[in-house]
């Protein structure tokens, strides 16, 4: 995959899916827990005792609530970020974050008076954890000179415009994580199931094709109705060639349709599942066992004793007990704290200050995200300069939907 067509088919694949469909497929989501208590999400720890005493240094934070799609607890998730690096973790390189906050409703209106308020605001930094509005944004935030920072691409902008930070490879890092994860297993086969909404499938096939066969593993894309009550023709001439394994690519809804089609017609089918296929609402319609002994591939994985998880489940206990550590919360968090991991902004801090420490940014630890590391000079996945991250964590579920024996893969 080295040429322009080649960089054409990975700008079309990651863009034409949406936010949903990116927050789904980039493994976004975080892997919830039977419960939605809070507690259930593993042990905590005592915070240090850090404070920041530098001069303040103002990051924006764009974040979708308020609309059609509303994530309170990204912001959420990211407040608690910035009241940890404030009282326990030493700021940004000493300097104490004023938040700016702005909510935009994922339309191009809001968005746009959000990346304004930004420029006008002269933050240093602007954080967009997740949304579908980057292109809006990017051009106005980067046109004043302010870099953008967010958690996976979706439009073309935000995967290789100068400036602009992707802390995961999204779709490009799910697919090359199943691609190598099949070739270590051994497997000669893999079929895709995703739903028929747009030109999805063709995409995640011209993107997916290339990374299975350089690992040395077919790849089958079956398309299934994302709107038929009963999947069960679809699925089982999708599966008449006996694949080695069964990838689900989709949201909760279409996970559940699936999941529970495979439970028929092929209950013994070994899966790749990504965060969305294990939240709450898949687990309660199908049950456990429709996805024990699957392979999880995801961005995160809550219950990790890993202490930069504990230390993830510790800061939300503490800033945010209300708000499920669980859930999307961690994106928010990942995308701040992330920020507290960059070298060289000891000194004054502006916009020119993050855009270098940033672009010079190589194996920086990705909080909460236990081996995965950034580096954000455009060498870790060079047709997508914007990337710093190709990176996922492979994981068994086990009988109660847990994920254990996490590796890092592509990192």
């Amino acid at each position: 995959m080295k040429s322009p067509v080649a960089l054409k088919r990975v700008i079309r694949a990651t863009t034409v899916m949406g936010c949903a469909g990116i927050l789904a497929l980039g493994g976004l989501t975080a892997c919830a827990d039977d419960s939605s208590d809070s507690s259930s999400a593993g042990e905590t720890s005592q915070l240090p005792s850090n404070a920041a005493t530098g001069d303040a240094v103002k990051i924006g934070l764009i974040v979708p609530e308020g609309g059609a799609v509303t994530t309170p607890m990204v912001r959420e998730g990211s407040e608690a970020a910035v009241e940890y690096l404030n009282n326990n973790g030493g700021g940004i390189g000493g300097h104490k974050i004023d938040l700016v906050v702005c909510k935009q409703q994922e339309e191009p209106a809001s968005a746009t008076k959000c990346a304004n308020q930004m420029v006008e605001e002269k933050v240093s930094v602007v954080v967009s954890p997740l949304g579908a509005q980057g292109a809006v944004m990017l051009p106005i935030v980067v046109g004043a000179g302010i870099p953008y920072v967010a958690q996976a691409p979706v439009s073309q902008a935000e995967m290789a415009t100068p400036n602009a930070f992707m802390l995961s490879g999204g779709i490009v890092a799910v697919l090359a994580g199943q691609a190598a994860t099949a070739a270590k297993d051994g497997l000669k086969k893999v079929n895709l199931i995703i739903g028929d909404s747009g030109d999805a499938a063709g995409s995640v096939k011209a993107l997916g094709e290339p990374m299975f066969q350089q690992a040395g593993v077919e790849l089958n894309v079956v398309t299934v109705p994302v709107s038929a009550a009963d999947l069960t023709p679809q699925i089982t001439a999708g599966l008449a060639d006996n694949p080695d394994a069964v990838a689900i690519l989709g949201d909760s809804r279409q996970c559940i349709s699936i999941l529970k089609t495979l439970q028929t017609v092929a209950p013994d089918a070994k899966k790749y599942l990504i965060a969305s296929c294990l939240d709450k609402p898949v687990l309660d319609a199908t049950g456990n066992e429709a996805v024990a002994g699957a392979k999880a591939f995801t961005t995160v994985n809550v219950s990790s004793d890993d202490p930069s998880v504990v230390l993830y489940r510790s800061i939300m206990a503490q800033y945010a007990p209300d708000t499920d550590p669980a859930g999307l919360a961690y994106i928010g968090y990942q995308a701040v704290a992330a920020l507290g991991e960059l070298k060289g902004l000891e000194g004054p801090v502006d916009a020119k200050a993050f855009s270098k420490a940033l672009s010079e940014a190589k194996d920086i630890p990705l909080p909460a995200a236990p081996g995965i590391t950034l580096t954000c000079n455009g060498t870790a996945f060079p047709l997508l300069t914007a990337l710093c991250s190709k990176a996922v964590l492979v994981s068994d579920v086990n009988s109660d939907a847990k994920l254990e024996n996490t590796t890092v893969v592509n990192n």
